[in-house]
């Protein structure tokens, strides 16, 4: 529901299409240096990609936490919004003298902290997210490598006598 995450998920899909377009273009024209270009911008989405991953898969349960709660505190909405659809109330307590969207604050007893589901979905987001990231980061670096491979060969339409 937030405009600059989408924002960022366009920006950052246009900027892909046009690294891809850009090594289809080195391909179907054998030009090598927009191959190398194609290698060196994929070489660095490799190493953004594989260092977020592993960010990902490396966060234990404290520093987990410790970010959603820090999330938590930013925006009183965010906190309406996860209280109404988690039915949880406060994120490591539930203040009865406060208001609370959840339906359960009409039975306090039968409240819980948001904190407790927060944490089992946010470590397995991180997990799925980490495990789905390292895939296609090596995937990535098998791009980097075919383009070194095919980069390095010879224009098949190129005179056969010709230093290429």
């Amino acid at each position: 529901s937030s405009i600059s995450v989408v924002a960022g998920v366009i920006s950052v899909g246009a900027f892909l299409l046009l690294v891809a377009f850009v090594g289809l273009c080195g391909a179907l024209k054998h030009q090598q240096i927009l191959l190398f270009f194609y290698m060196i911008i994929l070489f660095l989405v490799f190493v953004l990609q594989f260092s977020i991953s592993c960010a990902c898969l490396a966060l234990n349960k404290d520093q987990q936490n410790q970010l959603l709660e820090v999330g938590w505190n930013k925006s009183e909405s965010t906190q309406r919004d996860v209280e109404k659809t988690l039915n949880c109330c406060g994120y490591s307590s539930v203040d009865f003298n406060s208001s609370c969207a959840a339906e359960c604050f009409r039975n306090p007893a039968s409240c819980i902290t948001c904190s407790t589901i927060l944490q089992t979905y946010a470590g397995e987001v991180l997990r799925f997210v980490g495990g789905i990231g390292l895939f296609f980061s090596f995937t990535e670096i098998l791009g980097v490598w075919l383009t070194h491979k095919y980069r390095n060969l010879k224009d098949p339409r190129s005179n056969p006598g010709a230093f290429l």
